[in-house]
């Protein structure tokens, strides 16, 4: 197998229900996102896949759904109060259908959208890396 990666950096804000410390508060990162693909063979040109489908497929994805964006659990029970009507999507609130941890996040990319967006390239996301900061980060793998 040979693989390919490129990063991507998003500013996102989110709350971690059930956290004991601060971060069950609101709050951001600065989030790096590393998306590595895999092919059992390199392209007529002689790539896994181009860096630059990873930044219009993958990175475009996180600008246009998660950047300057704040990510909510659907079930956080602060999500009624935020969301009233339109105002939530004018705060740029989305809702997500996990708790918003990095190990959420990862996973999330990796198994939900990495594959529709990449179907077409012949080419799988094997592994999501998602650094809140340059100290913490979580990383999710598919399962060989």
């Amino acid at each position: 197998m040979i693989q390919a990666t490129r990063y991507h950096d998003i500013c996102a804000g989110h709350r971690v229900v059930g956290h004991e410390g601060h971060c069950r508060h609101l709050h951001g990162h600065n989030y790096r996102i590393h998306f590595t693909c895999e092919a059992n063979r390199l392209d007529e040109v002689g790539r896994v896949i181009d860096f630059g489908v990873i930044k219009d497929t993958l990175c475009a994805w996180l600008e246009r759904n998660w950047d300057h964006k704040f990510l909510m659990w659907m079930e956080d029970p602060l999500m009624d109060k935020l969301l009233r009507g339109a105002a939530g999507k004018e705060m740029g609130l989305v809702g997500v259908p996990f708790n918003p941890t990095a190990e959420n996040l990862g996973a999330y990319l990796g198994e939900d959208i990495a594959p529709k967006l990449l179907d077409q390239y012949h080419v799988r996301c094997v592994r999501i890396v998602v650094e809140e900061t340059r100290k913490c980060s979580a990383t999710w793998e598919i399962c060989r």
